[in-house]
């Protein structure tokens, strides 16, 4: 049975100073707080503190797991207002949760686009591009959560001013293109290859039954950046299989009602309900596994940082990988029989029955033998 490795305080100690870092300071400068959470109920409404240098209000959630790889923070641009312009010498993914607005992006050269955004609008900030967000509402606040990878290069350089000051475009990254932003893309097999998605919670989705239950799929290459993000949805009555995978995973419910289960290998599944707003951060290697328990289809989107990808020699993500063949995915077929008698049980709280038998069968013929 595997535990939760906690020793004693004088050992602890021995360690305390390193839990600190020029990333979790820089937070504490800015006046915000970590949320060191994996798991965080409502986005839309978790408690904000005034950021004063950007002109808003924000939250940085950085599990454990994830401070050394990749962030997370919600920011609310204030009724009327703007946030303060920003270059970065890191990547950022953005996810509109609440409001109307528009963004301005421009290099050193003096190239400039501008493009408007509404709840459920995503895209990306190109690296070190000056940007800067503004409500398009008099009278209501607007809210985004977004993703980084931070963490990593704050702690790298330990040099805000060389971070967020440095004077350098990357044309290979953005040089001014005037339809940058514009709702477009080209599909190369999972992967959407563009820069803005305007409403990802309606996004048409790819047939990826090799995740369980017949659900939808498509991946993100944004910005021309090396972090990534990718959509999942599946039907009223199912769940996917479950899996694991390194760090840095935030995975936000953009429709539909469920829970989700999370477990280091060898311990008990610890349950977290959830619905639109949710965000649920898986630790590194811990097993989960997402459960639709509502009347529509299950949505969630998922940011992550690629450098911590676990792949095999063909590329492929062994959390989309059989347990079977050396891959970090269970098949239904060897799931314990506790997952289906809850997910029985939960559906009929609310009426419903699972619709999981044709999708158990389809499994079997393509089951790798048991080791």
């Amino acid at each position: 049975m595997a535990k939760d490795a906690i020793v004693n305080d004088s050992l602890a100690a021995k360690f305390a100073t390193e839990k600190d870092s020029p990333y979790t300071r820089w937070v504490a400068d800015e006046g915000l707080d970590i949320i060191a959470a994996h798991y965080v109920p409502d986005l839309r409404t978790v408690e904000l503190k005034p950021w004063e240098r950007r002109g808003g209000r924000g939250v940085f959630i950085n599990h454990e797991a994830t401070r050394t790889s990749n962030d997370c923070y919600v920011c609310e641009i204030p009724a009327g207002g703007k946030l303060a312009p920003q270059r970065q010498l890191f990547e950022e993914m953005i996810l509109v949760l609440d409001g109307n607005g528009s963004t301005k992006v421009w290099n050193d050269k003096g190239a400039e686009v501008t493009f408007e955004w509404g709840p459920g609008a995503l895209f990306a900030i190109p690296l070190n591009a000056h940007h800067q967000h503004f409500n398009g509402s008099g009278s209501k606040a607007a809210r985004f959560v977004s993703s980084t990878n931070m963490p990593p290069i704050i702690n790298l350089y330990d040099d805000v001013d060389f971070v967020f000051g440095t004077e350098k475009d990357f044309p290979n990254r953005f040089d001014g293109e005037p339809d940058y932003f514009a709702p477009k893309g080209e599909q190369k097999g999972l992967l959407l290859d563009t820069n803005f998605v305007a409403d990802a919670v309606n996004l048409p989705l790819i047939e990826a039954k090799e995740r369980g239950a017949g659900g939808g799929h498509i991946r993100f290459n944004m910005a021309r950046g090396s972090m990534n993000s990718h959509i999942s949805q599946f039907p009223v009555g199912t769940y996917k299989k479950g899996h694991r995978h390194g760090p840095g995973a935030h995975v936000i419910i953009l429709s539909g009602t469920g829970y989700s289960l999370m477990w280091p290998e060898g311990e008990e599944p610890r349950r977290y309900e959830w619905g639109p707003g949710s965000l649920i951060v898986p630790p590194n290697m811990w097993f989960h596994q997402h459960f639709n328990t509502g009347e529509e289809p299950g949505r969630y989107l998922a940011f992550k940082h690629e450098v911590v990808s676990v792949r095999n020699a063909q590329g492929v993500p062994k959390a989309w990988i059989s347990m079977r063949i050396g891959g970090d995915q269970i098949d239904y077929a060897d799931e314990s029989p506790l997952v289906r008698d809850m997910f029985r049980e939960e559906l009929a709280k609310v009426g419903l029955k699972p619709q999981m038998d044709e999708v158990y069968e389809a499994e079997i013929p393509n089951l790798p033998p048991k080791p």
